[in-house]
């Protein structure tokens, strides 16, 4: 099952406009030291010493990402994430279109159209919008553990461990992961008890 993340919307104050003057724009000054501070705040999640300080760095890289967001784009993907909420996926998946056509880089407008296909029970819809969430943000852990939802679902046991594999190496702390981890490496690699 796929549930909504815990985006964080509401509280990221929005992106600052990209039409500032200049050799390096104010916007473009402000993404950069954005990606340096995922940067750091990636090997801090890496290495967390537990979940709880797993848990702060998580809030953390999620505030982040939806700070890159314009207001538009904030308020389509809270008008969805609404939609899906209150079982209104078509409504849902207009708002997320909407959002990634006003920023097709933005990679949480893709994981939220992704989850709400889902929901609609198309598949492979969610799995081609989770696809170009990692091509956009190859380090999304939870469009990787949805991916392995999917997989697994669709049968497809050792594509789903390399999903799991690779979420647990961006975020080895994630709540009940290892116990998940060991369980699809037994679907996968059959009963080794």
């Amino acid at each position: 099952m796929l549930l909504l993340p815990h985006v964080a919307l509401a509280q990221a104050p929005a992106a600052p406009p990209a039409h500032a003057p200049g050799p390096q724009s104010a916007a473009a000054r402000a993404a950069e030291a954005r990606r340096a501070e995922l940067d750091r705040a990636f090997e801090a999640l890496r290495t967390a010493p537990d979940e709880g300080g797993a848990a702060l760095v998580e809030a953390r890289i999620r505030t982040l990402w939806a700070q890159a967001a314009t207001p538009s784009t904030n308020l389509l993907l809270r008008r969805g994430v609404r939609n899906v909420e209150t079982q209104l996926p078509a409504e849902a998946l207009e708002d997320f279109d909407a959002a990634i056509t006003l920023q097709p880089d933005f990679p949480d407008a893709w994981y939220l159209r992704a989850q709400a296909y889902a929901r609609a029970g198309d598949t492979a819809a969610a799995a081609r919008d989770l696809q170009e969430v990692l091509r956009l943000e190859p380090r999304h852990w939870a469009a990787l553990m949805s991916l392995a939802s999917l997989q697994e679902e669709a049968g497809n046991a050792m594509g789903a461990l390399r999903s799991l594999e690779a979420a647990l190496a961006i975020n080895p702390r994630m709540p009940g992961g290892a116990e998940r981890l060991k369980e699809q490496r037994r679907k996968a690699e059959g009963d080794t008890t």
